[in-house]
Formats: C-alpha cells, sequence, structure tokens
C-alpha cells in the first residue's frame, strides 16, 4: 500500500495522527526533502527505508512506488497532498500497476499563514470565497492572472510565487486596484524561522525582495478583518412583531 501524506506546512506537529501513526508502521518513506522537515521523520522505525526525493524526475519516482509495492510505503508531501504535490500523476502511474494507495490529507500554507496572523478569509459582506492560485512564471497556468483579481470579492492567496511579486502587483494595479489595498506575505508559514510581512501593494515589493525561497502571498480588503455585515448565524434574533 502507497500512502500519500500531507505533512502540514512546516511544523512537524502539525502532521495528522493518522499520517503519525503510517510513519511508525512503514517500511519505506519517500520524502520531499527541500520542503519537508526532517523533524517529520523521528516518528519513522529505526530500520525503515528512508529516501528523500529531491532531484528525482518522474521515471525514478515510479520506479521507487512500483519496487517497494509489496511493503508499506509513505510517500511524504509538504502541506497538503491535493495542493501542488504532482500526485495526480504518482496516482495515475499506481492505478496503471494496480497498486493500492490512499490519501492523508494535511495542513496547508495557506491555513498555517491564517492561523499565525490570527485571521479568517470568510469575513461577512466582504469575502466569502477563497480562492488560491499562482502567478504565471515559465509554469503555464490556464486560468488568467486578470481572472483571479478580478475576483476583488475574494480573499487570494497565491502560492509559488513570491518571486513574481512585481508581476502581481502590476497585474492588480491594471484591473483597479488601489496601491493601499493590504497585502502580505507569510515566509515559510509555521516553520521555527517563520517570518511576516505585512504591507500594500505600495510597499510590499520592497519589503519581501530578498525572499527565495517558500512564501505565500495573501492579498485583497479582507486582511482588514471588519465585517460590512452581521454574520446572521451569531446575531440576535429579529423581535416578534
Amino acid at each position: 500500500m502507497i500512502y500519500f501524506i500531507g505533512a502540514g506546512s512546516g511544523d512537524p506537529e502539525l502532521i495528522t495522527i493518522k499520517a503519525q501513526k503510517i510513519l511508525q508502521k512503514a517500511d519505506v518513506v519517500l520524502y520531499t526533502g527541500s520542503l519537508v522537515p526532517r523533524e517529520v521523520l523521528k516518528w519513522c522505525r529505526d530500520n525503515a527505508i528512508i529516501e528523500d526525493s529531491q532531484g528525482m524526475k518522474y521515471p525514478q519516482i515510479f520506479d521507487f512506488l512500483e519496487r517497494y509495492r509489496d511493503k508499506i510505503v509513505a510517500r511524504v508531501h509538504t502541506g497538503d497532498p491535493s495542493l501542488y504535490s504532482t500526485i495526480a500523476r504518482q496516482i495515475a502511474f499506481l492505478k496503471s500497476k494496480n497498486i493500492e494507495y490512499r490519501v492523508i490529507p494535511g495542513v496547508t500554507a495557506s491555513f498555517g499563514a491564517s492561523a499565525t496572523l490570527g485571521i479568517e478569509y470568510t469575513i461577512p459582506g466582504v469575502s466569502q470565497t477563497l480562492i488560491i492560485s499562482r502567478v504565471e512564471g515559465r509554469t503555464p497556468n490556464p486560468e488568467s492572472i486578470e481572472n483571479i483579481l478580478s475576483c476583488k470579492n475574494s480573499s487570494l492567496v497565491f502560492y509559488l510565487s513570491i518571486t513574481l511579486i512585481k508581476k502581481l502587483k502590476e497585474e492588480a494595479l491594471k484591473v483597479g486596484y488601489s496601491l493601499k489595498t493590504p497585502c502580505w506575505v507569510v515566509e515559510k508559514a509555521t516553520w521555527k524561522d517563520e517570518k511576516v510581512y505585512r504591507g500594500t501593494l505600495e510597499d510590499i515589493e520592497e519589503k519581501v525582495s530578498h525572499i527565495k525561497g517558500v512564501a505565500v502571498i495573501l492579498l485583497g480588503d479582507f486582511l482588514y478583518q471588519q465585517e460590512s455585515v452581521e454574520s446572521h448565524l451569531y446575531r440576535k434574533p429579529f423581535p416578534k412583531s
């Protein structure tokens, strides 16, 4: 059985109990070394085969998974496996070989960042929609940045885009965002060396120009965290006539 495990956004204690139990019994562990903290591996058996997939290409990963198909394999990804993890292609390979698999969810960086910031993405009257996307760079994005940014009443979070923040700013201004629109960056969300940068479209680029690694960008008026209407869930009932 191959288990795809979401290791969380950085803090090793954010891994789920279910994922922890799988790591404790796994015969083989293949983890994304550039992103998954090594502390996550402390639950592995002393005699487990542990390999770092950093630098591996798809054929090597496929060969590895097939080689150990009769073992309990933990394929450990950062964050949650449903976002930017390439598990779709790995699962397609496993299906073609009739190899069983399961997916164990994890805490993604956008939720790790919101916890650090103490914010809500769904503010009554401001935003009831969360959009997670990325700014197009070398890898194409089928959804244009203009379409994404046109959803001004949504909470926007951009992954894998910190080196493209200038482009994000330029495109946002083109579609009518103000220079004063809040734009915050969380670098290495939930890691021990996590850093938070609060700014606006006007000044955030300068504040984060040194970041080259893992970071998420949050953009929109939801960052003010001010309701424009009262939530019907918690409001007092209307008086009876």
